[in-house]
């Protein structure tokens, strides 16, 4: 390979990994035949991997100037790994990659040329345009990606054929143009990017073809289409309510049905109502802190000895809560004796004050691992 950088970096490329050592070296020998003559730079964005995905990259970036790391500690997510690769780069050309190597890197070149010779803002590899494929994925796959394309479409207008396509280049400047608009939520950083530009951007589509998985995991995990449902909404309504928030008091929702039913079994076991309400509080609140560590704090998900001392901190949380509902509640209702319009404000302030604290201390970044 030829690991002298010439001049000033003209295109990053950003690739986002998470268990996927076995695929560096692959990649930038693949990244070194296909961009010769071109000043390029890749940036590997780790999200901690067990499987020493970050250590290996450091060792070729040891060989290989061109090659960066940077290993983020305590949160996961392919939209954010990516604003972070795109930020630390000065380069006038950004360009998105799986490490997986299931994406076309010699269509890169054209990408490059494209955008230089076009007034185009962004070019697109499409799997949906004539000549692209997803040959080789599950028909349920295919039927979730068609229908994530559609409300893409429907909802914001978007009129890209592939809007969910990982594998993408961007002027810099475009980028910068959109970036604090951005939700940062789940897998879709493209998608992310076009509905949050406060200008239309001007982009093509080139077909690709979808290639096999050569080592590694894939990651696309029951969770994607959730998240995706959650940049959806953040789109639509995270200008005057926090999304997180949302989820959060779903979760609390939940916890009411897990209470009751709780309580039921407990006292048809013979336990008095007082242990059995104490024993349905605990496990509501158990199940609302599993659920909200698998999807609403997916991204600073808790695990090991953090999530037990996690699980603590959000028993404290909502104890106080729950002395706040009942507080406020009765206040309201001494002044005011309309029961659901006091039940609601105490419900209102426990729910407020449970997420806010939950986020400060049960999951803020410094407690995940």
């Amino acid at each position: 390979m030829t690991t002298e950088p010439s001049g000033a970096i003209e295109l990053t490329i950003v690739v986002p990994t998470f268990k996927e050592r076995d695929n560096i070296i692959p990649l930038v020998e693949r990244l070194d035949r296909t961009l010769a003559g071109i000043a390029w730079e890749a940036v590997f964005v780790d999200d901690d991997s067990p499987d020493g995905t970050a250590e290996a990259v450091r060792a070729l970036a040891q060989r290989d100037p061109r090659v960066r790391v940077i290993q983020r500690i305590g949160r996961r997510g392919l939209s954010s790994a990516c604003v972070e690769g795109f930020l630390s780069s000065s380069s006038t050309y950004l360009a998105v990659i799986d490490a997986d190597l299931q994406h076309d890197e010699t269509l890169l070149p054209q990408m490059l040329r494209r955008l230089k010779d076009e007034p185009l803002d962004l070019v697109v590899a499409s799997r949906y345009v004539e000549g692209g494929s997803t040959e080789g994925w599950a028909s349920h796959r295919v039927l979730i990606s068609r229908f994530s394309v559609g409300l893409a479409q429907t909802l914001f207008g978007v009129t890209l054929k592939d809007p969910m396509s990982g594998f993408f280049m961007i002027r810099h400047d475009a980028m910068q143009g959109a970036v604090r608009n951005l939700s940062q939520q789940g897998f879709k950083i493209l998608f992310d990017l076009m509905a949050s530009s406060p200008r239309p951007l001007r982009f093509t589509e080139i077909p690709y073809r979808f290639a096999t998985r050569q080592h590694g995991d894939s990651k696309l995990d029951g969770m994607a289409a959730w998240q995706f449902g959650v940049l959806i909404l953040d789109k639509l309504i995270g200008r005057w309510v926090p999304v997180r928030f949302v989820m959060f008091a779903l979760v609390g929702g939940t916890g009411l049905f897990v209470h009751l039913a709780a309580l039921y079994l407990l006292l048809a076991a013979g336990a008095s109502f007082t242990w059995a309400q104490g024993g349905a509080t605990v496990v509501a609140m158990t199940s609302n802190f599993i659920l909200n560590n698998l999807i609403t704090y997916r991204d600073q998900r808790l695990r090991g000895a953090a999530a037990l001392r996690g699980l603590l901190s959000f028993y404290a949380v909502c104890a106080i809560g729950a002395v706040a509902n009942v507080g406020v509640a009765g206040l309201i209702y001494a002044d005011r004796p309309v029961w659901w319009v006091a039940g609601l404000a105490g419900a209102a302030i426990g729910a407020v004050w449970n997420y806010v604290a939950s986020r400060l201390f049960t999951w803020s970044r410094a407690g995940t691992s």
